[in-house]
């Protein structure tokens, strides 16, 4: 077996079972291969590699947790690992793919009907349709769930969507992009498969981003969207059932901040041990040590929480406030351990040479999607005092 993280003090991976520790480093093979060579690239020129989608595909990994995808379901310590170590080789690449698995794969498998499910799911796991998620949009972000603007109205067999959306990654190339929209009719949220090519649905590109680069972010403009009642996602009546697709996808969004930390860590301590001042490494001063276990403290505490989270979730325990506030923490000391690992390489920290650039700026969007820190904070609020926070 491969060695370990450099970041993975604890050994918290050797909790895999051997048959998902093989998987686990089948990925960490073609992520360090493919990848990571090409991430400092794709993020300068914002370019998406979608020469990349067939080895993400032959890795058999998207339709894991999906019973009609084929295999038996993986455990939740295994989807987080592999969230944790696309992140660590590059986080717009797991944001990618995070959108493509758990958002838009997510929402068919939760919301879909059986028909819906055998229809798109299978493709998606192969990697032969990519999905999105489309439920942000420019007015509204934590808000959303009161604030909806987009609208559905029914005409027979036939919904006519209206309105816009933004944020959506995989949103310039996507086949299958599922839309939130406000039934005219019944006030309640609904989800919708839009495919690739309908009339009245328009993509732009999001230019001039500071983060995430490599992920194609876009604005979306419905007008007169004519989607089929085939399309509708059967199961999906109202906001909480959007919900439960984001109390899931929010926990991955820990481990990707986790595997940002472990990247961060490893970066600056070869960083510490290659770079000398005063005729010596700078490992061998003690502020320098002190920065190196203050990010190793962070990310073995983070990665504990995320490994009892996903323990907790294979045992049926699956609570809103679990994950936020796991996406809350981990992510506000992910913001801390780039800072801190910035700062020991100096100078060299500000430019993609170093990688850690890279690591700092996408960090920041890390840290607002799937809910910001306040809102996440609001809802383990409300569960630990039994009495809700929120404006409204």
């Amino acid at each position: 077996m491969s060695e370990l993280l450099t970041g993975d003090f604890y050994a918290f991976e050797n909790l895999l079972s051997d048959e998902e520790r093989a998987i686990l480093l089948r990925v960490r093979e073609f992520l360090k291969e493919k990848v990571v060579p090409i991430a400092n690239d794709c993020w300068a020129r914002a370019e998406f590699p979608l020469d990349l989608v067939k080895g993400y595909a032959e890795l058999g990994i998207a339709g894991l947790a999906y019973p009609e995808c084929a295999g038996p379901k993986p455990s939740g310590l295994l989807s987080g690992f592999l969230a944790l170590e696309m992140a660590h080789a590059d986080p717009s690449m797991a944001t990618f793919f995070g959108v493509h698995t758990g958002l838009a794969m997510g929402s068919i498998a939760a919301c879909g009907s059986a028909e819906q499910r055998q229809r798109w799911l299978p493709e998606m796991s192969r990697m032969e349709r990519i999905g999105a998620f489309a439920l942000t949009e420019p007015t509204g972000g934590s808000d959303v769930a009161g604030g909806l603007r987009t609208t559905a109205r029914r005409e027979g067999d036939t919904w006519l969507l209206d309105g816009s959306k933004r944020w959506i990654g995989n949103g310039t190339f996507a086949d299958l992009v599922v839309v939130w929209a406000r039934d005219t009719e019944d006030g309640k949220v609904k989800g919708f498969v839009v495919e690739k090519g309908t009339p009245g649905f328009t993509a732009t590109k999001i230019e001039n981003k500071m983060a995430l680069r490599t992920v194609q972010n876009a604005d979306i403009a419905l007008s007169g969207c004519r989607v089929p009642e085939a399309n509708r996602l059967q199961d999906a009546r109202s906001f909480r059932d959007t919900a439960r697709i984001l109390r899931r996808t929010r926990s991955g969004v820990a481990w990707q901040a986790v595997g940002v930390m472990l990247a961060a860590y490893e970066i600056a301590l070869r960083y510490s041990k290659e770079r000398e001042q005063f005729g010596r490494p700078i490992a061998k001063f003690q502020l320098v040590q002190d920065l190196l276990v203050r990010m190793l403290g962070n990310a073995t505490a983070c990665l504990g929480m995320v490994v009892r989270l996903a323990q907790l979730q294979d045992e049926g325990v699956f609570h809103d406030e679990h994950s936020a506030l796991a996406k809350a923490y981990c992510t506000t000391q992910m913001r801390q351990v780039v800072g801190w690992a910035r700062e020991l390489l100096a100078g060299n920290g500000i430019i993609l040479d170093y990688d850690i650039a890279r690591f700092v700026a996408d960090a920041e969007a890390i840290y607002s999607y799937e809910g910001t820190r306040e809102i996440n904070t609001l809802i383990v609020g409300r569960a630990v005092t039994g009495m809700g926070a929120f404006v409204t």
